[in-house]
């Protein structure tokens, strides 16, 4: 474990919002008993200096008014996505990193987060040339309107798409819209 990447309490902030999330099925069950586990290993646990697995934090940035989602065409991976990326010592809180790679990969302003992760996913990726399992807490991030987004070296483009017209993505991707749309059914039926 590497002394300098190890902010005091980001490993404790972390198991707290996971041990008070309500996992929606057994296999969100299982991997949230699995990342509590590697956190409670590993002081830095959420660092990239943890080699073989750490948290990362991730934000699905959604418009309700439109039903729309904002995706990234991440440049390294070839792929759409939503924002994310890893933990750093000043996020001091799941929430914070997702929110903090939010704004920084969309160019949005006044995006709101909903404290309640969506999902979580564990995917194996090149981390410094290693393979390394990102342990990812998914967040839904609320944007008030649709406006261009901007982006930078990370992504190749970031735009917004209707949640029921996605470019080709992942079932990982899919399965996070697919969330999103279903926390926003009741907000929609009571007005909030």
């Amino acid at each position: 474990m590497s002394s300098t990447s190890v902010a005091p309490g980001l490993a404790e902030a972390c198991a707290r919002t996971l041990s008070a999330w309500q996992a929606p099925d057994a296999e969100q069950a299982r991997l949230r008993a699995l990342y509590l586990e590697h956190l409670g290993r590993h002081g830095d646990g959420w660092s990239r200096s943890c080699r073989g697995a750490h948290v990362t934090a991730s934000s699905l940035i959604w418009a309700s008014e439109r039903q729309q989602v904002l995706l990234t065409l991440h440049a390294k991976i070839g792929r759409w996505l939503q924002t994310g990326g890893h933990l750093e010592p000043a996020d001091g809180s799941l929430e914070a990193a997702a929110l903090r790679e939010a704004l920084e990969e969309s160019g949005l302003s006044g995006l709101r987060l909903d404290p309640v992760p969506l999902l979580l996913s564990r995917h194996e990726v090149s981390c410094g040339g290693q393979p390394t399992f990102h342990l990812d807490v998914q967040f839904l991030v609320l944007a008030s309107e649709v406006v261009e987004p901007r982006f930078g070296a990370e992504s190749l483009d970031v735009r917004w798409f209707p949640a029921q017209a996605l470019p080709e993505v992942d079932a990982s991707v899919r399965q996070l819209v697919e969330a999103a749309v279903a926390r926003q059914r009741p907000s929609r039926a009571t007005g909030r």
